[in-house]
């Protein structure tokens, strides 16, 4: 039997592929793009290799066709965003497990998700469109008010994001947009979806790792997540789990279930941000899948288990055995910072990585970049060049471990003033 995946997240492959092995299955990648997942590739060998086909999976006729070539197809995985709607719409229409296309179609809608959950009382804060132009502000201003919040509706990796805290720049922000929704597409140029404003949201952010079977939802751990100072938001660093207090541990398990459930997502894992206010925990939006960067192999680390082998039981249509398992944090905490280039390059390599095994704290790298690629943007998770991971007996004293080393590596790029 095969289980195969449209594509994924970068990190991950590895232990995906051995828990499909586990569960007696060949697992295939399809990607239009084997470069993303060179660390993975490389590493990932043996008896738990992973089988590549290249096609476009932008284009689902030669998707169809790739998958049509596989012996006993079981199962199609999918870990990313972008493909959560095709991946749907393909496993019904091959009569293979999977979640509902429509609850995932609302979950790429951050919009229809803030205004269902507002509705629900989940949600102190609605969502309200907006046209990406200057004279939209006086809009903004009416009906959401400052500080706010400008995304838009299907982005991901922190693209096109813009916090603003007074008139001049949400007009400035607002301009911005405008120009982005002159390129074509969700790519590197044009808006991914429609760009809408929402209250902005006060406190420390976090992200909620859960997985759900049959509406019922299991708090695997929260994960702290640090931001820059920038108007465009960039995720700079993460450390797994935190420590909060019992109390309110539980009580964001039983927000975030009855927030999953209002959202229609009934099965599988979920990565769902929210900072925690005075008033408790708010939403920053759902991703209907596991988390991505080093989330998924921090928690694997701490938990002690290989947290993919939940996603293979619910990709073969069976209860996940994680959701009953005991949840004992007996491995380290895990933090890791993301590190970016200062500028738009080719990047050369980086200067520091020969020094992180000094540093306490099983130091790893993992790469993002290689050397030769073109990084183009640097505002937002696009510029990260690789991660450094550290562990620890706390997630406080791991962050303080990954930080250190990280701030020692730095990338090397040849600029236009360079030549």
């Amino acid at each position: 039997m095969t289980i195969a995946a449209l594509e994924a997240l970068s990190f991950g492959l590895g232990r995906t592929a051995r828990a499909a092995h586990a569960a007696g299955h060949r697992f295939v990648l399809l990607t239009g793009d084997r470069s993303v997942y060179r660390h993975e590739l490389a590493t990932a060998h043996g008896a738990y290799g992973v089988d590549v086909i290249d096609v476009d999976t932008f284009d689902p006729d030669a998707v169809r066709g790739a998958l049509a070539t596989l012996p006993d197809l079981a199962g199609l995985i999918n870990t990313t965003d972008t493909w959560s709607v095709p991946a749907a719409d393909l496993a019904q229409e091959l009569g293979l497990p999977g979640p509902d296309p429509e609850a995932v179609k609302l979950l790429r809608d951050k919009a229809r998700v803030r205004r269902t959950l507002h509705r629900a009382g989940l949600s102190a804060g609605t969502a309200v469109e907006v046209e990406p132009r200057p004279d939209s502000a006086e809009s903004v201003l009416r009906t959401v008010g400052l500080p706010a919040v400008l995304k838009v509706s299907a982005g991901t990796s922190s693209r096109d994001v813009w916090i603003v805290h007074d008139h001049e720049g949400l007009r400035t922000a607002l301009g911005e947009a405008g120009e982005r929704a002159g390129g074509a597409g969700g790519g590197s140029g044009g808006l991914n979806g429609s760009l809408f404003a929402e209250p902005f949201l006060a406190g420390p952010l976090y992200s909620a790792e859960t997985l759900s079977w049959e509406g019922h939802t299991r708090l695997l751990g929260v994960l702290s997540r640090q931001t820059s100072r920038r108007p465009a938001v960039r995720e700079e660093a993460a450390a797994f789990p935190v420590a909060l207090p019992p109390g309110e541990l539980t009580s964001i398990e039983r927000w975030v279930g009855d927030v999953l459930a209002t959202a229609g997502h009934e099965q599988g894992f979920a990565h769902v941000e929210f900072v925690l206010t005075g008033r408790g925990p708010e939403l920053v939006e759902i991703n209907r899948r596991i988390g991505g960067a080093l989330v998924a192999e921090a928690m694997c680390r701490t938990l002690d288990v290989n947290v993919y082998e939940a996603l293979v039981d619910v990709t073969l249509g069976r209860r996940p055995r994680l959701l009953d398992a005991p949840l004992r944090p007996t491995g380290p905490a895990v933090a890791f910072v993301l590190v970016y280039a200062d500028e738009p390059g080719v990047l050369e390599g980086w200067t520091g990585l020969d020094g992180l095994n000094a540093f306490p704290g099983e130091v790893s790298w993992y790469p993002v970049r290689a050397p030769g690629d073109t990084v183009q943007h640097v505002g937002d998770q696009r510029g990260c060049t690789g991660m450094v991971l550290a562990e620890a007996p706390t997630a406080e004293l791991a962050q303080h471990r990954a930080w250190s080393a990280a701030t020692t590596v730095r990338p090397v790029l040849k600029t236009a003033e360079r030549g």
